[in-house]
């Protein structure tokens, strides 16, 4: 359990690293693809680098934290082969990490970075006039379908795909 812990933190801090790196340094808006519609439509495609280099940084802590996730990933399942863990005990392993990080989504960058801090409205200030009058729980719907129907489709899933390599 201290192990799977340990992961979904380590995700969800992997996710915050790949969320600066696209806002802050890589600004390609084909990173937005779950940002509100109306805040899509209005975004400006950055051509120039905020600084010399910004992009390079950007793309090698992207890359960084994909490593992270493929890593927690691995370790996940490695780690309940080896203790031969049941379809059950992967499931609940899945299900922990998927559902923290939603909930950590929902919390830390739909309400605080995108509705409170603005952080998101910092390096994209067109994108502040589509948030007015935006509240929590704007894309509710779109969140719930992924914490209570895709998520733990995609836990049994991988746990009954990693439950056929246990012995």
């Amino acid at each position: 359990m201290l192990l799977t812990i340990f992961l979904t933190v380590v995700f969800c801090a992997a996710i915050s690293l790949l969320m600066l790196s696209a806002v802050a340094f890589i600004q390609d808006n084909r990173f937005f693809s779950s940002a509100p519609k109306e805040v899509r439509a209005v975004l400006v495609q950055r051509e120039q680098e905020p600084f010399k280099g910004a992009r390079v940084i950007g793309w090698t802590l992207a890359g960084f934290s994909v490593l992270m996730i493929l890593g927690v990933g691995v370790i996940a399942i490695w780690d309940g082969v080896r203790s031969g863990f049941t379809f059950g005990q992967f499931f609940v392993r899945f299900l922990i990490i998927f559902t923290v990080y939603k909930l950590y989504d929902m919390i830390c960058f739909d309400e605080f970075l995108l509705l409170k801090s603005g952080f998101f409205q910092h390096y994209y200030p067109e994108g502040a006039s589509a948030l007015v009058g935006k509240k929590y729980g704007f894309n509710l719907k779109s969140q719930l379908l992924k914490l209570l129907v895709i998520f733990p489709a995609a836990s049994a899933l991988a746990a009954w795909l990693c439950s056929l390599f246990v012995q």
